[in-house]
């Protein structure tokens, strides 16, 4: 496809649009390198760990690794979708998404060897739910977009990635490691790199909140497909906790697994909450409630 024209020496860039605020965000907030985070404290608190505490923490970061993997790999058709349509602005943002995905995975992989000593195969700790959710959902949403950029394939991609993936589990995770760790006064490097990638991803939920409700704002119809995709995805994202805390007796930490259901349901019915003020919403409203959330901090 030829271009026509460029949007910076025509109309110019729209800088006081969402997208970009989360840009000027992301320039600001997102330039950290997981090669600078110190994990000699870490180390040494993974060797004052039993096996049961190890083996969860290992379970945690091995489910993070390869989502942050999966992530970094599906990401492209959305970024080209949106591409597509010439907007650039959007574009600008969503390339910080990729370049971030890919130092989470840089981060979870040098925990993995520096402070676990390189375990190995863990394929192992993904689980029947965490397999549905990311070896199939993940990657068939945002892959059909190569071939279906419509809104409805956008909407779904968008609410796989954005609201389940890290609007619910991702959050959750971090819930975790925060209870299990900074709460025990216990690697300080790895809940110091937790912290980067929630700021990070709190900017994605974001972007994926305006994406959404930009599109469902347009038309209702796709609510439809909004309701479908969270409540189908739901049962799978909440068995990636259950299953995973089943697998101790009693779990480590002093962890209860019903605390973080519920916070997951709650993560999972505030995005609903979100989403569903767009219908029937002007364009300009979703723009000024989108920019409040970027204003209050939730992003």
């Amino acid at each position: 496809m030829q271009h026509t024209h460029f949007a910076t020496t025509t109309r110019g860039l729209q800088r006081d649009i969402p997208p970009m605020k989360l840009y000027e965000k992301a320039k600001k907030f997102g330039v950290w390198n997981p090669s600078e985070i110190d994990f000699s404290q870490d180390t040494a608190d993974w060797k004052t760990l039993n096996d049961d505490e190890k083996d969860a923490i290992l379970r945690l970061t091995a489910v993070f690794q390869s989502g942050e993997e999966a992530v970094t790999l599906d990401l492209l058709p959305l970024i080209m979708t949106v591409a597509k349509e010439g907007r650039i602005e959007e574009e600008m943002y969503l390339t910080t998404f990729l370049w971030e995905e890919a130092k989470h995975t840089d981060f979870f992989n040098r925990w993995l060897v520096e402070v676990a000593g390189n375990p190995g195969d863990l394929s192992r700790y993904h689980l029947d739910s965490y397999r549905a959710l990311f070896y199939e959902a993940l990657p068939q949403a945002l892959n059909r977009l190569n071939t279906d950029d419509s809104p409805a394939a956008q909407v779904q991609a968008s609410v796989t990635y954005n609201m389940i993936v890290e609007g619910v589990l991702a959050e959750t995770g971090y819930h975790v490691y925060y209870n299990a760790l900074r709460n025990h006064n216990l690697m300080p490097g790895t809940t110091r790199g937790i912290d980067y990638l929630k700021q990070d991803e709190s900017r994605h939920i974001a972007y994926g909140i305006f994406l959404i409700s930009r599109l469902v704002s347009l038309d209702d119809s796709l609510w439809g497909i909004v309701e479908q995709t969270m409540n189908t995805l739901l049962l799978p994202a909440i068995g990636v906790l259950t299953e995973s805390f089943d697998c101790y007796d009693p779990v480590p930490f002093g962890l209860r697994p019903e605390d973080f259901t519920s916070f997951a349901m709650m993560q999972f019915q505030k995005r609903a909450a979100r989403l569903e003020k767009a219908r029937g919403a002007s364009l300009e409203e979703i723009y000024r409630v989108t920019q409040a959330a970027i204003d209050a901090g939730d992003a």
